[in-house]
């Protein structure tokens, strides 16, 4: 079974070198054989999901709506919870591992509960917003780890997984 690799960030408009990162990140998921787990929706998450398209990966939208049509083009399997932000409970365990890029509010929840349920979380230090807080952080007795590079980011899940 594929190593699933959540990718979480910013919705709604971002910035080229946000969106720049969080492509990378998708298409070096793809090329390493992984499947990418998103949100769903706009920012990071499509950008990251048209990365891994562009290197033909399958991709996993989970939205917080019901209605499918709220994913963004880039979702191979599109999974419509109905829970709202609650949705970030789905993203987090059905990832193996979980890359934050900038975000916000919502990010921070994703990467507080990825914690929580003991994954291992990797921000993109330099990526801004709350990646940039927590990068490097011990918070409790997990520690974010920070990478500077999208292909950092990914040899620390490779060493990680020894995969």
């Amino acid at each position: 079974m594929p190593l699933q690799i959540g990718v979480i960030g910013s919705d709604g408009p971002i910035n080229e070198s946000v969106k720049n990162l969080a492509e990378e990140i998708g298409r070096l998921v793809a090329r390493h054989g992984m499947v990418l787990i998103c949100g769903g929706r706009s920012g990071v998450m499509e950008a990251a999901a048209r990365g891994a398209k562009k290197e033909n990966g399958i991709t996993v939208g989970v939205i917080p709506g019901n209605n499918k049509k709220e994913a963004n083009p880039f979702c191979d399997i599109v999974i419509a919870t109905g829970i709202g932000r609650a949705r970030n409970l789905v993203v987090v365990n059905s990832s193996d591992v979980v890359v934050a890029i900038s975000g916000g509010a919502g990010t921070l929840s994703e990467i507080a509960l990825a914690l929580a349920e003991n994954k291992l979380v990797i921000v993109l230090k330099g990526s801004g917003g709350v990646s940039n807080l927590v990068a490097g952080k011990l918070i409790g007795d997990s520690k974010v780890v920070e990478a500077l590079s999208p292909q950092a980011a990914i040899e620390i899940i490779l060493k990680y997984w020894k995969y």
